[in-house]
């Protein structure tokens, strides 16, 4: 299982209220047998109608820190939006408020989302937009993120922090961490028996 401790990487921008999951990835995608290619599609609706987009921005290619603003990932519950963000490279998401089942499938994804205030949500983002290939670092055991010399608290629902920083936040490896338990206890089952 993967611990998730610390991100580092460049950040994005995207300080903005509201942003709903049509936005993050217009619905005509979301009848993909895989998640395969949905990060090319992430904002794609507003990449064509806002110039100079964050996600079209050539100083911010290649960034693995999101930054945004208060309620990211209201609207519907879709898992495609995470896996978008995910899948465009987003590691890590800091803001100020997000949707809770967005939250929680970012979490389900290995992606932390941090909250932190209004003010140092907009100074993280002074920090990224004055030096776009300067680092910020999420750290979820210290609580803090870290843009140069800016510093700032973070605070994360306790239980999904836990999770990801004991590697618990991945179901698919605890399975196969656990599969000689998995095969013990199914023996013992008399439906499994006559099963190859």
């Amino acid at each position: 299982m993967q611990t998730i401790e610390k991100i580092t990487g460049r950040g994005i921008p995207l300080v903005l209220d509201d942003i709903d999951t049509d936005r993050i990835i217009p619905a005509r995608y979301l009848r993909c047998v895989t998640f395969e290619g949905l990060g090319e599609h992430a904002f794609e609706d507003d990449r064509q109608q806002m110039p100079g987009h964050p996600f079209d921005d050539a100083r911010f290619q290649g960034a693995s820190v999101l930054v945004v603003g208060r309620n990211f990932g209201c609207g519907s519950s879709r898992e495609h939006a995470p896996q978008a963000l995910m899948r465009w490279g987003i590691k890590a998401i800091v803001g100020e408020s997000f949707a809770e089942i967005f939250f929680g499938n970012c979490v389900a994804n290995g992606i932390p989302c941090v909250t932190v205030s209004a003010d140092d949500a907009k100074k993280l983002e002074a920090a990224v937009l004055a030096q776009p290939a300067g680092e910020i670092t999420v750290d979820l055991t210290q609580k803090v993120v870290r843009a140069g010399s800016l510093s700032v608290p973070c605070t994360m629902q306790e239980g999904a922090r836990q999770s990801l920083v004991t590697g618990n936040w991945d179901f698919l490896g605890q399975l196969v961490e656990a599969a000689p338990q998995i095969r013990e206890t199914a023996s013992r089952l008399p439906y499994m028996r006559n099963f190859a």
